[in-house]
């Protein structure tokens, strides 16, 4: 990692290494948040943004320090309606990658704004989690997208938008993976054991890092924020999933060293990056 990694020079500054904007989160899922931002900013990015339904504002302001965050009207509801789009799409001008997803919830209203999302923004976009689950009903939007996007379903997510049974994927995990990548364009990171990256013009790679300790809440979040992350420091779609599902892993299991498999959480995760990243 330590020679694939950009190098920082003297004369640098934080505009070098890219803006990744973060839209996550929801009343009872602020963590997925906070573990997607923090780790896009642990992973080398210039500058983070995490966009946060207003009512749960103070509670990230708390969480994140170095991480900025954007509060979107949400009259209360503590999840983001489908009239934050504009203030979503306006922000994101700024921004070299977008993640969309992370506990984001699948209330109606959001569901049509992540639809939108795909369609109308300018920037790249990795989808992830509940991002994934709002265009399960019509996966056709992938197609639609202004740029390029990154999916990084697990099994029973990849269910959902194929609609084939969990048990059919895990034995076809590579066939899946390819097949998806290119029906709908896009690059998948199939995760599980031996994550399969696959990208839209037929390039296959297997992960080999990582490991059963990292079966844990929140720690798929860490690789949506390290994948956007590489994204937005100017890496392919393909290198960027490539890249940060090895360092993911990497990471992870550094931290059971540290642990042990059986205690590890995604903040030990999120905590080896730095020793990841030196590697």
């Amino acid at each position: 990692m330590a020679n694939i990694l950009k190098k920082r020079k003297p004369n640098t500054h934080k505009g070098d290494y890219g803006h990744v904007f973060i839209v996550a989160g929801s009343r009872g899922l602020t963590g997925a948040a906070y573990l997607t931002s923090e780790a896009a900013l642990l992973t080398g990015s210039g500058l983070v943004t995490c966009a946060i339904p207003e009512s749960l504002n103070s509670i990230m302001e708390r969480k994140l320090t170095e991480v900025m965050t954007l509060p979107v009207e949400d009259e209360g509801k503590g999840y983001f309606p489908a009239s934050s789009f504009t203030k979503i799409k306006q922000f994101s001008k700024k921004a070299d990658a977008v993640a969309v997803g992370p506990g984001i919830s699948q209330k109606p209203g959001t569901k049509g704004l992540v639809k939108k999302l795909i369609k109308d923004l300018d920037a790249p976009i990795t989808l992830d989690a509940d991002g994934i689950n709002c265009v399960a009903d019509d996966p056709r939007i992938l197609k639609k997208a202004k740029n390029s996007i990154i999916i990084t379903p697990h099994p029973g997510e990849m269910s959902r938008l194929i609609r084939k049974r969990v048990g059919y994927i895990q034995k076809n995990r590579k066939k899946v993976a390819k097949e998806t990548a290119k029906k709908y364009g896009v690059t998948v990171v199939l995760k599980g054991m031996n994550t399969v990256i696959a990208s839209k013009d037929g390039r296959i790679s297997i992960n080999k890092t990582g490991n059963p300790g990292m079966a844990s809440g929140g720690v798929g979040d860490v690789l949506t924020g390290m994948i956007a992350s590489l994204k937005g420091q100017g890496f392919s779609d393909f290198d960027a999933a490539k890249h940060g599902a090895y360092l993911h892993g990497l990471a992870g299991n550094i931290a059971a060293k540290k642990k042990g498999q059986v205690s590890l959480r995604a903040q030990d995760v999120l905590d080896s990056i730095p020793e990841a990243t030196r590697s």
